[in-house]
C-alpha cells in the first residue's frame, strides 16, 4: 500500500467484541489458494469466501454458485453468527452438495473479515456494510484474492481513497475485480447506452434519473434495544440507518442510477452539485435522509437531476430518460428501453439476469486467464453520490476540485501602511471541492460495547462540509 493507504488503513481499523486487534493485511495469497495471475481449470475447484452474509450477501453467493458449476463456498465472515447460519440454510437448498462450510471457516465479530481472507479461498464476495468495503477490499487485494465487491465501495472520502488505493493495487497483481453495479452487465443496457454513445439521441441536453422506492431497512424503537447492548453493536444490526456504514439512501441504493447517469457521461466527473434533501419520517435513532434531489452540472452546462426516496404510501418508480438534441433514452417506463426520436428504437432481444452475468464475467475471467477490473468506474460513481450527499446535508453547492489559481501576494506598497497589518495573512477560504474532503465518518478502534455517538440529524445550512 501506499503511505497515504497505510495512514487511513491505521486510522479506519476496528477491533472485534472481545476486544483483540484485528490481523495485518496478509501480502502474498495463501499457499494452498489459487494464485491470481493463473489460468484456472475447468476441474480446478474455486473455494469461495462470503463476507457479509446477509440478503445481498446471500444472493451474490447463489448467482457466485450459479455462474461456476466446479465451485464451492467454503467459508462465511459475518458480524454475527445467526447471518451465518441463516445464509447456510438458504443456499444449502438451492445447492446441497456445493455449500461446504465447516465449523472452523465460520468467522464471527468484526474482525471476521481477515480470518476468512486468510484461510485459503480463491474468490472474495464483498457484501457487508459499506462502511466496512474499503478495509475488506484493501485486505482481500493484499492477499491476491479475485475479489467480486458489491456496491457502494466506501461512504466518506478517506475510505474512497483507500478503496481507490486497493484497485490500483489489484490492476498491479492483475486481480479480477467485479463491482456490484449490476446494470453495466445488463445486455439491454450495454446496448442502449452503445446507441446512446454512438449518437444515436444526439447530444445530451439533460438526464433525469428517479430511484422512488419504500424503507429498506426501518429504524426499530429506542425501546426495542436490548438491555446492556453497546451503542456499536446497536448501531451494526441496525446499519442501514447510520451514514457512517450506509453512507445514506443515496450512496447505498440510489448509486445504481447515479451509476447509470455516470455511464452516459462516459464516467467523466461532473463540475458541481446542489441539493436538497431531509427527513420526512419521525425517527428515534438514525442520522439519515429519507429524501435527496441533486442537480449536477458536468462540463458544458449539461444539468443531471438524480432524485430518490424511501418514505412508505409514496409513488415507487426507477427511471431514467436522457434528453439528446435528436431525440431521448428512456429506461424503466415499460419493461425495455427504448429510444423515441429521428432513430426510433426498442430492445427486442433477450434480457437475462445481469446480477447472474456479473458473476459469470468473474468466474469465465479467472477460468481464462483474463482480467476485469471495474474499479476506476465504481469508484468515480462512488464518490459522485457521497458528493450529492454532502451537498444535501450541508446546503452548499459542492465543487468536484478546486482549480482556482491561489491569491497574488499584496503589493509590496508601504506607503501610508502599517508593516504589521500588511503581514496579516488573509483567512483561508474553506475548501467546498470534493477531492479536497478530509470527512472520515469511521470511528477508530470501537468495540461492540463501546459508546458512540455516529452525530446527529445533518441540519442545511448548519452541517458543514469537511
Amino acid at each position: 500500500m501506499s503511505d497515504q493507504a497505510v495512514s487511513i488503513f491505521s486510522r479506519r481499523r476496528f477491533i472485534n467484541a472481545s476486544g483483540g486487534a484485528i490481523f495485518a493485511p496478509a501480502i502474498l495469497t495463501s499457499a494452498g489458494s489459487l494464485r491470481a495471475q493463473q489460468k484456472a481449470d475447468s476441474n480446478e475447484t474455486l473455494r469461495i469466501g462470503l463476507i457479509g452474509c446477509g440478503g445481498r450477501g446471500t444472493g451474490a453467493a447463489a448467482q457466485a454458485l450459479g455462474a461456476d458449476y466446479n465451485a464451492k463456498i467454503v467459508a462465511m465472515a459475518d458480524a454475527f453468527d445467526t447471518q451465518i447460519e441463516n445464509s447456510i440454510k438458504n443456499l444449502s437448498t438451492q445447492f446441497p452438495d456445493r455449500v461446504d462450510v465447516k465449523p472452523d471457516k465460520k468467522f464471527t465479530g468484526l474482525d471476521a473479515y481477515q480470518k476468512l481472507i486468510d484461510c485459503g479461498v480463491d474468490v472474495v464476495l464483498l457484501a457487508s456494510p459499506p462502511g466496512f468495503r474499503p478495509q475488506h477490499l484493501t485486505a482481500a487485494v493484499e492477499a491476491g484474492k479475485h475479489i467480486f465487491c458489491e456496491k457502494p465501495m466506501a461512504v466518506d472520502a478517506a475510505g474512497y481513497r483507500m478503496a481507490q488505493a486497493a484497485v490500483e493495487k489489484a490492476k498491479q497483481k492483475k486481480l479480477n475485480l467485479v463491482a456490484g453495479f449490476c446494470w453495466r452487465y445488463s445486455t439491454s443496457r450495454i446496448e442502449c447506452y452503445k446507441r446512446l454513445h454512438d449518437g444515436q439521441i444526439g447530444d445530451i441536453t439533460g438526464i433525469l434519473a428517479t430511484y422512488y422506492a419504500g424503507p429498506v431497512k426501518p429504524m426499530p424503537p429506542a425501546a426495542g434495544r436490548p438491555a446492556g447492548m453497546g451503542d456499536v453493536e446497536w448501531q451494526v444490526r441496525n446499519w442501514y440507518n447510520f451514514s457512517w456504514l450506509s453512507g445514506d439512501s443515496i450512496v447505498e441504493q440510489a448509486v445504481h442510477s447515479l451509476d447509470k447517469i455516470c455511464w452516459a457521461m462516459k464516467d467523466t466527473p461532473p463540475v458541481s452539485a446542489i441539493a436538497t434533501g431531509g427527513r420526512q419520517r419521525p425517527a428515534e435513532d438514525g442520522n439519515i435522509f429519507d429524501h435527496f434531489h441533486v442537480a449536477y452540472e458536468w462540463e458544458g452546462g449539461i444539468l443531471c437531476h438524480l432524485t430518490n426516496r424511501q418514505i412508505t404510501g409514496c409513488h415507487n418508480e426507477v427511471f431514467d430518460n436522457i434528453q439528446g438534441t435528436k431525440g431521448r433514452l428512456v429506461i424503466g417506463k415499460g419493461p425495455a428501453p427504448f429510444i423515441d426520436g429521428e432513430k426510433r428504437w426498442r430492445w427486442r432481444g433477450e434480457e437475462k439476469n445481469m446480477y447472474d452475468l456479473e458473476h459469470q464475467a468473474l468466474f469465465n475471467a479467472i477460468r481464462k486467464g483474463e482480467v476485469i477490473n471495474d474499479g476506476d468506474r465504481m469508484m468515480s460513481s462512488t464518490l459522485i453520490a457521497i458528493m450529492g450527499r454532502e451537498a444535501a446535508y450541508t446546503g452548499q453547492k459542492i465543487i468536484w476540485k478546486d482549480d482556482a489559481p491561489p491569491a497574488p501576494p499584496p503589493a509590496d506598497n508601504d506607503k501610508g501602511k502599517d508593516k504589521a497589518a500588511k503581514k496579516e495573512k488573509a483567512p483561508e477560504r474553506a475548501s467546498l471541492a470534493m477531492m479536497s474532503s478530509k470527512q472520515d465518518l469511521a470511528p477508530d478502534n470501537l468495540k461492540f460495547g463501546d459508546k458512540f455517538d455516529p452525530g446527529p440529524l445533518p441540519r442545511p445550512g448548519v452541517t458543514k462540509f469537511v
